[in-house]
């Protein structure tokens, strides 16, 4: 995946490292039914094929870092062109997704819903 302006990929340890103090804007851009499954924790859904994504995206803060997942890379990459949209100016795309994350055994959460 190529790097674009303002947008850093990351691997599962290096988001971790970033996202680890908690108070940070982190975004799963999956379906509801993925989210539900497993989620890193506080990660807020935000479902890229929801008709007003972008919409939603007005209510985070684009001048603050943001941390964006999906499945698997692809969807969050494909995002980021509305986050750029946005305002946003500092993205950080989790490299491989939830995935990579699970399989660099990494806590992930469940919704009962």
């Amino acid at each position: 995946m190529k790097s674009q302006e303002g947008v850093t990929n990351v691997d599962s340890e290096k988001f971790n490292t970033l996202i680890s103090n908690g108070n940070v804007q982190l975004i799963d851009v999956r379906t509801p039914k993925e989210y539900r499954e497993a989620h890193i924790e506080q990660a807020v859904n935000v479902d890229f094929f929801s008709k007003d994504f972008s919409e939603q995206l007005g209510g985070f803060n684009s001048d603050e870092p943001v941390y964006i997942y999906c499945r698997s890379g692809k969807r969050s990459g494909k995002s980021v062109a509305q986050f750029q949209k946005a305002g946003f100016r500092q993205i950080y795309n989790l490299d491989g997704g939830i995935l990579g994350w699970i399989s660099a055994e990494l806590p992930v959460e469940e919704s009962e819903e």
